[in-house]
């Protein structure tokens, strides 16, 4: 089920059933010219379990949010807060330790360590973590996205899907309480794309993580519960 963005920003939810809640949220950028406006005044919420999708022309400031949302980029104004703290009231070392404690992140271009193999790069965020038993838990996961035959590849012999699976995997190993993911599917063709989406949803089912994502494609986006809609940086209602 989709529900329109006017159900998007659900700021009267009680604060401790939020994964995600962000307030007032602006960014601008500074040059020669004078200060550009990318961001502004964004609110919203996400509920445990529950998907979203932001979706809006390009150049509208999905990615910009999503970066800030998850503490990768800084804003001009506002609140973030992930799992119940304030992520800009903290500093950048203790901004990245509280993420890898609660969120992953699926980029578009995958972003894997090319110098290490499918297993090494589900492995990485569990051994920063100080976990036992990474090995089996990376394997398992990579198992679980169907690549068990595949934990000696580097990524330079995967093909787009594969390299994709083992971002997914890598994203879930920690069972974060929310994954975001900035067009999972931008680089991949429409069967693959099709494969990683249901992937992803599966897991999100079965591990209760809530999805956040930046889609350019309608099919994904009326496969989230709710849709949050950006024109030219602000949240637009129809």
């Amino acid at each position: 089920m989709s529900v329109t963005s006017q159900t998007v920003s659900g700021l009267d939810r009680p604060i401790d059933d939020l994964v995600l809640r962000a307030t007032g949220v602006g960014k601008d950028v500074t040059d020669a010219t004078g200060t550009l406006p990318i961001l502004s005044g964004v609110d919203l919420t996400l509920s445990q379990g529950e998907s979203m999708a932001i979706v809006g022309a390009s150049g509208s400031g999905k990615s910009t949010l999503l970066s800030i949302l998850a503490g990768l980029d800084t804003p001009s104004r506002g609140q973030v807060f992930l799992g119940g703290r304030d992520l800009f009231a903290i500093d950048e070392d203790a901004r990245a330790a509280w993420r890898a404690q609660h969120l992953g992140f699926v980029f578009q271009n995958f972003q894997l360590l090319s110098h290490l193999t499918a297993l090494e790069n589900v492995m990485l965020p569990l051994e920063l973590a100080s976990r036992r038993d990474v090995r089996r838990e990376a394997a398992d996961m990579l198992a679980r996205v169907g690549l068990a035959e595949r934990l000696g590849h580097y990524p330079k012999v995967m093909s787009g899907g594969e390299q994709q699976r083992v971002a997914l995997a890598r994203a879930f190993v920690m069972k974060p309480q929310l994954l975001m993911a900035d067009e999972p599917t931008g680089s991949l063709d429409f069967a693959t794309g099709s494969a990683v989406m249901a992937l992803m949803f599966e897991l999100n089912r079965e591990v209760g993580t809530s999805l956040l994502l930046v889609t350019h494609d309608p099919a994904i986006a009326e496969r989230c519960q709710r849709k949050l809609t950006l024109q030219a940086g602000q949240v637009v209602f129809p």
